[in-house]
């Protein structure tokens, strides 16, 4: 006997990317910085005018903190008391060019107010960051190796285990002077 398929049609992604984006406090704009995918592109999602390709939906499940077959159904799960995040659903912020990796270890609902980062910096890597939101702070805790820190025209070297507390709303650069790869937790705080 035959099953016959009634419904052939994609699924419709929009409406549940747009209730996860909610639930996290994000903006469209919040998500597209963090998935790297275009404003107009989640928006056209979010209206059911776009179907994302796989890599976008894979970037988008990354991004919001879940897999990529909760973001592919229209079914509302219940939420886990602990939700674990595998180290491959970590969302990477990739800065290759510039000897950088920074891993978003915080949950996209607080994106904007507290957010917590893995910086990993090759031998000569640095991340260099514009002015932040006025009364933004960052707290830089070495976890191996040694960095380099330089706030407007104030430069320190923070050793393994020390931890730098600074104004993020000057222009900085978090720099790896040293021969080998350099670890920091990255806490950022806006105000």
């Amino acid at each position: 006997m035959t099953k016959t398929l009634t419904n052939n049609a994609p699924p419709e992604v929009g409406a549940t990317l747009q209730r996860l984006r909610l639930a996290r406090g994000l903006t469209l704009e919040d998500l597209s910085r963090i998935a790297g995918v275009s404003k107009s592109m989640l928006s056209q999602i979010e209206r059911e005018k776009a179907n994302p390709t796989i890599a976008i939906t894979w970037r988008l499940a990354n991004a919001l903190g879940v897999e990529i077959g909760e973001l592919l159904s229209s079914e509302v799960r219940a939420v886990d008391l602990i939700r674990v995040v595998d180290a491959h659903e970590t969302p990477t912020l990739p800065g290759a060019h510039a000897g950088y990796s920074l891993r978003i270890l915080g949950p996209m609902d607080l994106a904007g107010k507290y957010e917590w980062y893995e910086l990993t910096l090759a031998p000569g890597g640095e991340l260099k960051s514009q002015a932040h939101d006025p009364g933004t702070s960052e707290h830089l805790t070495v976890l191996s190796g040694a960095v380099e820190l330089e706030v407007g025209a104030e430069k320190k070297k923070i050793k393994h285990g020390g931890t730098a507390r600074y104004p993020a709303d000057h222009d900085h650069v978090i720099r790896n002077a040293g021969k080998t790869e350099a670890k920091a937790l990255l806490v950022v705080v806006q105000r």
